[in-house]
C-alpha cells in the first residue's frame, strides 16, 4: 500500500522537544523518499483547527478491504506531546469522525507512548510506523462533565484533587520550561510534588462503580485511567491495561504525612496497593460526584477549580502501531 503522510507538528511540544524531533524526522522522510505534507501548530488551539481542516478535506476512514496500487492513504502523523494527541483526537470526537493515526512523541512526559509501549526514540517511533501494515484499536477514555457541560476523550487520564493540583502548578512554573531544555521534564512534576501534597487537603466525593456507590470523607487524589502512568512515568495504577475496555480508578484518602510518605514509598517500588488507604478499582462504567471545588485534569491539561459531576467510558481509537500489550 502506497502512503501520503500528513505531519502536524507541534513545535512547542516538551518546551521546544517538538521542534527539536521535527528537524530529525523531516530529513529522513525525504531520504525514504516518502510522500509527505508538513503542518506547523503556530500557537495554542492551531494544532485542533489543522486536525479539523484534515479531517474535513484530507483524511479517509480505514478500511480493510485492498486498496487500489496506485492510490495513496492518507495518514495522519502526529509529532508532539501528549497534549497535542489530546487535541488532535478531540477535534475527531467532537467532529464524530474515525481516522487512524500515527505518533511520534515529542513531550515532557510521553505517558500515552509508554503506556501502549510505543517507542519514545523518536528514530525507533518512525520505524514503527513505517513497517506498520494496518491499525490497532486502543482504548481510550471518554468523559462527560455536567457541572462544566464539557465532553470529550482522554488518552491518559482524568484526575481530580492532587494529581491535577500538581499539573496546574507545573503547567504554570518555570521549572517545568527550564528542565524541559535539559530532558529533564519528568523532575518538573516532583518539584511540583513536593511543593502540593503538603497543603492539599482531603475533600468528600462519591463514586459510582458500575453502579455500586462508594463514598469517600477525604479523598486526596481521584484519578481515572487507561494505563498505568501518569505524571511522566508515575505507575499509579500498575495493573491496567490500556488492552482491555476499562476505566481504572484510583482513590487516595488524605492521612498524616508519614503514612502519605508510605504510600509513595510503596509507589515508587510499584506496591502501592497494599496500603489500605490506595484503593484501586476496575470498571466498564465511572461516575464521580465532587461538591466541593478542586482542580480537574485532562491529559496534563489544567482546568480550574470547580464542582464535578463526571462520566466516564471507553472507545476505540485506531493507531497506526506495531506493539503488544
Amino acid at each position: 500500500m502506497n502512503f501520503h503522510y500528513y505531519l502536524l507538528i507541534n513545535p512547542a511540544a516538551g518546551s521546544g522537544a517538538g521542534k527539536k524531533v521535527a528537524e530529525k524526522m523531516i530529513p529522513l522522510f525525504a531520504e525514504k523518499k516518502l510522500h509527505y505534507s508538513i503542518q506547523y501548530s503556530e500557537y495554542p488551539g492551531h494544532d485542533a483547527k489543522i486536525a479539523e481542516e484534515l479531517a474535513k478535506e484530507t483524511l479517509v476512514e480505514w478500511t480493510d478491504e485492498p486498496q487500489e496500487s496506485e492510490s495513496e492513504f492518507p495518514l495522519l502523523v502526529i509529532i508532539g506531546g501528549d497534549g497535542t494527541l489530546h487535541q488532535v483526537l478531540n477535534t475527531f470526537y467532537q467532529l464524530d469522525v474515525a481516522f487512524p493515526v500515527a505518533y511520534i512523541p515529542a513531550g515532557s512526559g510521553n505517558d500515552f507512548a509508554r503506556g501502549i509501549g510505543l517507542p519514545r526514540n523518536a528514530e525507533k517511533a518512525l520505524e514503527n510506523i513505517l513497517k506498520t501494515n494496518k491499525p490497532q484499536e486502543i482504548n481510550l477514555l471518554t468523559y462527560e462533565e455536567k457541572v462544566s457541560d464539557k465532553q470529550g476523550v482522554v488518552v491518559n487520564n482524568f484526575g481530580i484533587g492532587l494529581d491535577a493540583t500538581i499539573v496546574h502548578a507545573t503547567n504554570h512554573s518555570t521549572s517545568k520550561t527550564k528542565l524541559n531544555k535539559y530532558n529533564l521534564g519528568s523532575f518538573a512534576y516532583l518539584f511540583s510534588i513536593l511543593r502540593v501534597f503538603f497543603w492539599q487537603k482531603g475533600f468528600p466525593i462519591l463514586v459510582d462503580i458500575g453502579g455500586k456507590q462508594i463514598s469517600f470523607d477525604k479523598a486526596f487524589l481521584c484519578t481515572a485511567t487507561n494505563h498505568p502512568y501518569f505524571g511522566g512515568g508515575v505507575a499509579i495504577a500498575p495493573t491496567a491495561e490500556i488492552a482491555k475496555p476499562t476505566i481504572d480508578l484510583v482513590v487516595v484518602e488524605r492521612v498524616n504525612l508519614f503514612k502519605i510518605l508510605g504510600i509513595i514509598f510503596l509507589l515508587l517500588q510499584k506496591k502501592q496497593m497494599k496500603s489500605k488507604n490506595f484503593h484501586h478499582f476496575t470498571t466498564s462504567r465511572l461516575r464521580i460526584l465532587s461538591t466541593v471545588p478542586q482542580y480537574g485534569q485532562e491529559d496534563g491539561e489544567d482546568s480550574q477549580k470547580q464542582p464535578f459531576d463526571l462520566q466516564l467510558a471507553t472507545k476505540k481509537q485506531l493507531f497506526w502501531c506495531n506493539v503488544s500489550h
